[in-house]
């Protein structure tokens, strides 16, 4: 006859609530490590609460993302936060982008016969195209750069670009499985990764948003942070910095307080150059072809046709005066073709 202890531990299940029972703040259960959150609080706190790596953007110990759309100066971005903090530690820049070449020809000021002197803690690493065509490509480059990144001590590694380590990588369930592998490199040594990715085609006149993330629903839950490089519309030199998603910090440069910036290069060394703050609406195109626009050139078109002055006009409408000029003269010009 079987007694009660018996009957209670012939339950596997049982037999590990009863081991858990003894164990009251810790256990491993299969792959799962399980705490009280007393004690996960207690734990986490023996541990150095997370530097910035750079500025609000980016912190230790965190996948990153820095999306944008084609020629708005990701890499030079990239390139630039990479210099300033290989002047802290060593990072590993994965350049899927330029040639060596190309590299040198960027940083060169040929004015002045002058190049940009980097960091010797920035390492810099291209793939050879030949490989890209081989088979398990993608688990390989994984392992490549775990084991460069090792052997040239780099906690920090820059990926330039995804598209290049992930065939797929607008296809959100290949993209997916890419990132979980990259995941399991940073807890695996505590790596901080950023990762430079693409837009596809967007309105200029919207905000930047996580849609515009390519393979957006399946990428963007695996990072930690994510900003973005947006064009001005109001002057093509300047760029602005977003902030999209963030968790180790605050949002400090949402769409009320982007980073503008203006691409410029001083003795060699192409860059960034921080000018202010801004609103990101300040710096959007406005959208001409909505509904309320339409309206709105309509109102225009019939209050002229009523013999109102471009001031009137404005003041009724509660608009600008070069407002009223442009709708009427996009008006005239429609109606002359």
């Amino acid at each position: 006859m079987k007694t009660e202890s018996s009957n209670r531990h012939a339950n596997p299940l049982e037999a590990i609530r009863s081991e858990f029972e003894t164990i009251p703040d810790t256990t491993d259960i299969g792959m799962l490590s399980i705490k009280s959150a007393n004690r996960t609080l207690e734990d986490a706190a023996q541990r150095p609460d997370p530097e910035q790596l750079y500025l609000e953007l980016w912190y230790e110990g965190e996948v990153c993302c820095l999306f944008a759309d084609s020629n708005l100066g990701k890499s030079i971005y990239a390139v630039q936060m990479a210099d300033a903090i290989a002047r802290q530690q060593n990072v590993l820049y994965m350049d899927c982008e330029l040639s060596d070449k190309q590299f040198q020809l960027r940083y060169y000021d040929v004015e002045n016969n002058i190049r940009h002197i980097f960091p010797d803690g920035l390492i810099r690493a291209e793939i050879d195209p030949e490989a890209i065509s081989m088979d398990n490509y993608e688990d390989t480059i994984i392992k490549n750069i775990e084991d460069a990144a090792l052997v040239t001590n780099s906690n920090v590694i820059i990926i330039d670009n995804l598209t290049y380590l992930c065939n797929a990588s607008d296809k959100g369930e290949a993209a997916g499985i890419f990132m979980m592998k990259l995941m399991q490199l940073k807890k695996k040594h505590n790596f901080s990764i950023l990762i430079i990715a693409h837009t596809p085609k967007r309105n200029l006149a919207n905000p930047i948003t996580q849609n515009d993330l390519a393979g957006s629903k399946k990428l963007y839950n695996f990072f930690d942070s994510v900003f973005a490089i947006g064009k001005s519309y109001k002057d093509n030199c300047l760029r602005y910095v977003k902030q999209v998603k963030v968790r180790a910090g605050e949002y400090r440069y949402d769409s009320d307080n982007v980073l503008i910036y203006e691409i410029v290069s001083d003795r060699g060394f192409l860059h960034f150059e921080h000018i202010g703050y801004a609103q990101e609406k300040e710096h959007l195109k406005e959208d001409e072809d909505n509904a309320a626009n339409a309206q709105l050139a309509i109102n225009v078109t019939e209050l002229r046709k009523e013999g109102k002055s471009i001031r009137e006009i404005a003041g009724e409408l509660g608009i600008t005066k070069s407002k009223v000029e442009r709708i009427i003269k996009r008006t005239n010009d429609n109606t002359s073709l």
